[in-house]
């Protein structure tokens, strides 16, 4: 009976590596490394840092290739010429958004970051809405960073220049200038709602407004609470872990780049000196600031392959077919690492975003918010917070590692979905 079932398990598995070897065969999919059934390319892939393999497989099967994760084939996307050709010159048919399971147990399809069709154009087109009227991009929105720039001053002078860990000072940053924009308060970083929504982001949202609620029974609707909840847990878990991570990557880096803090230090010393606050009028005559805080955003690839997306029509594109609800995956670490746009990509370097008069240059190649149609909805606010924060901190501190600048070591633990930075702690001396 053994011997049996092993012949059939070895049976199965040949006719799923023949259907694999014939779905290659005729051109319907782009060409990939040959997955072993049941688990598919997961075991040649370096799951710590997925964009590296994606890097070596790329070299074999070119820019576009399919990888299986699973049963499952994902169509992936290397350099900028492919990604910009799917999420910008196609990006109506590369907006679906791809299998996430994780998050799709959290969220069951809810919200802005996760759905799809209908329902994620209506949120999206609500959420770009309200967090316009509320003052995105305008003077409002900056107003609020401000504040809370400055009360991260006066928590971080409280350290009495001791070494400390910035992790969760940085996080309540953030997280406050989101809560100030739905909730129209912020909290002390004491308070423990404000504690315990900064822990459970998805259990504690109790009230609603009453347009929701006129909402309720019109089927055709997709303003429901489950909308609701999951929007808004959207909104603080990426609002809140993203900016606050590159925050604190962004710190770690400066503390290894002393003399380029320095640089930015003097540039706020001459742009604004030591008694107003730095505004966002300031960044067109910060172009090094400026320089940094990108540097720093190309530099940590904190998303290195975005978050999934779907194709939501069956698509030819180069010369494969790629059907309907394909899973695609987009390597932004190849574009954010290009050496040509980028010379040496794995250096930390301010001057990649710096023309020869030392005035800021844009990039296309800069994607660290990813691109098209599901570009990240709060790219503007991160920006704003990633600018006013970390100047505001150079202007009142001068940032002291506690081992010396050259052996400070910037890898990153882990490299998967995101881009973990080591733990480390410094001292905020005061300027």
């Amino acid at each position: 009976m053994d011997l049996f079932i092993i012949l059939v398990i070895c049976l199965s598995c040949l006719i799923l590596l023949s259907l694999w070897n014939r779905s290659y065969a005729k051109g319907k999919l782009p060409p990939g490394p040959t997955p072993l059934p049941i688990f598919g390319n997961i075991l040649q892939l370096n799951t710590k840092n997925i964009s590296k393999s994606i890097r070596m497989l790329s070299k074999d099967y070119g820019p576009v290739l399919t990888v299986y994760f699973g049963m499952k084939p994902t169509v992936v996307l290397h350099g900028y010429e492919a990604i910009k050709e799917a999420l910008i010159d196609q990006g109506e048919v590369f907006s679906g958004r791809g299998s996430f399971p994780v998050a799709e147990k959290i969220t069951q399809g809810f919200g802005v970051v996760f759905s799809n069709g209908e329902r994620w154009k209506q949120i999206r087109r609500f959420s770009l809405m309200v967090l316009r009227n509320m003052g995105m991009g305008k003077k409002t929105i900056e107003d609020r960073i401000q504040e809370e720039a400055l009360c991260l001053v006066e928590a971080l002078k409280k350290t009495n220049a001791s070494p400390c860990d910035p992790t969760f000072l940085l996080g309540c940053v953030p997280c406050n200038v989101i809560s100030s924009i739905i909730f129209q308060n912020r909290f002390d970083y004491r308070d423990q709602k404000f504690l315990t929504l900064m822990k459970y982001f998805n259990e504690n949202f109790e009230t609603v407004s009453s347009p929701w609620i006129q909402e309720k029974h019109n089927k055709e609707s997709e303003f429901t609470m489950e909308n609701l909840v999951a929007t808004i847990w959207d909104m603080f878990s990426a609002g809140t872990e993203t900016t606050s991570t590159t925050m604190r990557y962004g710190l770690f880096l400066l503390l290894k780049h002393p003399e380029i803090s320095a640089k930015v230090r003097e540039e706020i010393d001459h742009v604004v000196g030591k008694n107003r606050s730095v505004c966002m009028q300031d960044r067109s005559r910060m172009p090094y600031t400026d320089a940094v805080v990108h540097e720093i955003q190309r530099y940590i690839d904190l998303v290195p392959t975005s978050v999934p997306h779907a194709v939501t029509q069956d698509i030819r594109f180069r010369e494969y077919l790629i059907p309907k609800g394909t899973t695609i995956l987009t390597d932004l670490t190849s574009v954010l690492y290009d050496d040509k746009e980028f010379p040496n990509p794995e250096k930390f370097d301010p001057g990649h975003f710096l023309d020869e008069s030392g005035n800021f240059k844009k990039s296309d190649y800069f994607m660290a918010f990813s691109a098209g149609k599901r570009i990240c909805a709060g790219e503007g606010l991160a920006r704003m917070e990633l600018f006013l924060i970390l100047t505001t901190i150079l202007q009142n501190f001068t940032l002291k590692p506690l081992v010396d600048p050259k052996d400070i070591d910037t890898t990153p633990v882990h490299k998967g979905f995101g881009t973990i930075p080591p733990f480390y702690e410094l001292c905020f001396i005061p300027v």
